[in-house]
């Protein structure tokens, strides 16, 4: 079982990022997939989820309007499509699985991945 974040980089202030969490072990679309983001010197934030029906949570005000979440079952991947990035969402964004319902708790999630670098930067 394996949650590989990806699609992170160096973009400006005002540009676009898709990032992508790919399951594998596991079909992604009967578990709450959320993503989580952890800037330096801060502790891991929840930022948004979709539950296993398909339901979305943001657990970070800031991204509303900015941030969409959705699933590619085909690629059994669910994508963050991130809008008009400003600097303070510069971090290392993860991404993590649990049965059925969203959680805004790192650790309440069983399946866990590995984290993309975002910097926004002019």
């Amino acid at each position: 079982v394996q949650l590989q974040a990806s699609g992170g980089g160096l973009v400006q202030p005002g540009g676009s990022l898709r990032l992508s969490c790919a399951a594998s072990g596991f079909t992604s679309n009967n578990y709450a997939i959320g993503w989580f983001r952890q800037a330096p010197g801060k502790g891991r934030q929840g930022v948004l989820c979709i539950g296993s029906s398909d339901e979305i949570l943001y657990y970070e005000d800031s991204v509303k309007g900015r941030f969409t979440i959705s699933r590619d079952n085909a690629k059994n991947t669910v994508l963050l499509q991130m809008n008009s990035l400003e600097p303070e969402d510069t971090a290392v964004y993860y991404c993590a699985a649990r049965a059925f319902r969203c959680s805004a708790q790192w650790w309440g999630f069983t399946y866990r991945g590995q984290g993309t670098q975002v910097t926004v930067s002019s």
